[in-house]
């Protein structure tokens, strides 16, 4: 038979019981026996009568030396019968006060075991929120519960990250697929065919390629803090996601302006540049030919923001908050030059483990303008 997963041995409560009762029994005892000396003693001290003297006690002719003898002897039994007595009370007293005190203080620790025990994938959202005061055991439930929020941040990052990817992926899978079925159906293909189904198929598997990318980088940085974190100049960042995004620019003949003076903050220098990169190419794939995009670095001693804004086709306001989620997008428009549906939502899960926060709002007469706003480095 297997043991109570509870009382799976001798419990804490027993062990801190039987400490504390073992401690007042010790005391008890060695009070007790400074009782029984000290009785003895004052017994032995009184003033005797001259050598040789006898009395009579209960009708017994003793002399002075046994009368103090049995004077002593009797103290003594007094202390060891009436001390005993009282310090096996004691005892009592002490083992059943230790056993209801450590019970009140050892109920958290069980409500903590009771709330870990009802954990699964599914109800990670048990708290255990104790009240009262703030001591160790308040301090450990605090922790426990820290500790979960990680944990169901973490879990639902990697279910997000499973449904989106299976999400995601179908599409350009299916076009494989299909393009392969037709093709090989197709006993009289020739090579210009077979080479349309190629680039059919390689530019589907780019696209899985680039999906998947931007999702592992989304599962690394949604909820789960950054590893890597030390002071770094945006300017610095902005330039360099600049030269990588600069000739899709030109492509289509934006006019760009930059207003990026030095701003200190402090992070991982790769994912921080992810994010001036995905706002640029966002505001470049979601513009019009010949439209403009402004960026700017404000700081201050709390705070480094850098703020990008394009042209681009007319977007409600009720609709800016929903394109910082994975594959929301404002109207067909904005994504009819690809990309994954991720580049903001990359953004706002990079900022926030940062300890910053991403905003955006439409540009009047058509566009987007975002805020992404970091601590700054002190």
């Amino acid at each position: 038979m297997s043991q109570s997963p509870r009382l799976g041995g001798f419990g804490l409560r027993a062990r801190l019981t039987v400490l504390a009762t073992g401690l007042v029994a010790l005391v008890s005892l060695v009070l007790l026996w400074l009782g029984w000396m000290l009785a003895g003693n004052v017994m032995q001290a009184v003033p005797r009568l001259p050598d040789g003297e006898v009395v009579q006690v209960d009708g017994y002719d003793v002399t002075s030396d046994q009368l103090a003898a049995a004077l002593a002897s009797h103290a003594r039994t007094e202390v060891l019968r009436d001390g005993g007595v009282a310090v096996g009370l004691v005892v009592i007293a002490a083992a059943l006060l230790a056993w209801t005190l450590t019970g009140r203080l050892l109920r958290p620790l069980h409500e903590v075991t009771a709330t870990a025990r009802t954990l699964s994938a599914s109800s990670l959202g048990e708290r255990i929120r104790l009240d009262g005061p703030r001591d160790e055991v308040a301090e450990l439930a605090d922790t426990f519960d820290a500790m979960l929020d990680r944990l169901q941040a973490t879990f639902d990052s990697q279910q997000r990250f499973v449904a989106n990817a299976s999400h995601e992926l179908r599409t350009p899978l299916s076009v494989i697929r299909t393009e392969l079925d037709v093709t090989l159906s197709d006993p009289q293909a020739n090579a210009a065919e077979l080479r349309r189904m190629a680039e059919v198929v390689r530019g589907a598997s780019d696209r899985s390629e680039q999906l998947v990318e931007a999702l592992l980088l989304l599962a690394r940085t949604d909820g789960t803090g950054i590893a890597v974190r030390e002071p770094v100049d945006m300017a610095v960042l902005v330039a360099s996601a600049w030269r990588a995004v600069q000739d899709m620019a030109a492509e289509r003949e934006l006019e760009v302006a930059f207003d990026t003076p030095p701003a200190s903050t402090v992070g991982d220098p790769s994912l921080l540049e992810r994010v001036a990169g995905n706002l640029l190419e966002n505001a470049i794939r979601h513009n019009v030919d010949q439209g403009w995009i402004r960026v700017r670095l404000v700081s201050d001693e709390h705070w480094t923001e850098l703020r990008v804004a394009s042209s681009g086709p007319p977007i409600a306001a009720e609709e800016v908050t929903a394109l910082f989620e994975p594959f929301r997008r404002a109207g067909v428009a904005r994504t009819a030059r690809g990309g994954a549906g991720l580049g903001l939502s990359i953004v706002r899960a990079i900022v926030q483990a940062h300890g910053g926060e991403v905003s955006g709002r439409p540009v009047e007469g058509g566009g987007l303008e975002v805020f992404a706003r970091l601590p700054a480095a002190p």
